[in-house]
Order: structure tokens, then sequence, then C-alpha cells
């Protein structure tokens, strides 16, 4: 792995409503993923760093989407359980 910078902790996944629209008159949501710790590895990773998250997601279709987010800005995610 070489030098890198570790950060863990949880990741958040958004769900935003279009047209500011209340959840219960929405049949679509825009998702986007965030938190504390992702925010600052895909921050260094923006600078050329080379970064790893580390945190725990399930096994579906949530847990991948948030893998494929992170990957998309050259985040290491090989130490996700």
């Amino acid at each position: 792995m070489g030098d890198s910078i570790i950060t863990f902790g949880e990741i958040m996944m958004r769900l935003a409503t279009t047209e500011h629209r209340r959840f219960a008159q929405e049949t679509s949501f825009n998702v986007s993923f965030g938190g504390g710790e992702a925010n600052v590895a895909v921050s260094l990773a923006g600078f050329g760093l080379q970064t790893e998250f580390v945190t725990r997601l399930p096994q579906n279709d949530f847990g991948k989407a948030a893998v494929m987010e992170l990957r998309k800005h050259n985040v290491g995610v090989n130490n996700i359980i």
C-alpha cells in the first residue's frame, strides 16, 4: 500500500427530493454519499494523495453504490468490510 492516509468512520447516504417536494409526494430520489471521514478522504485524493477509507457496509446495492462512489474519487476501498 505504501504511504497512505487512512480515514475510518461511517459513510452516510442522503436522499433528496426533486423540486422541493415532501418525501410522501415523491416517487424517486437523488442519492448522494458523504460523511466527515469519507469527505476528507475524497478531498485528499483530489490533491493526488493516496487515501484509504475503512468502514463496514452492508452487502447490498446500497453498500455497492457507496463503494463505487468512493472508487470514482480514487479513494482506496480495500479495507471496507
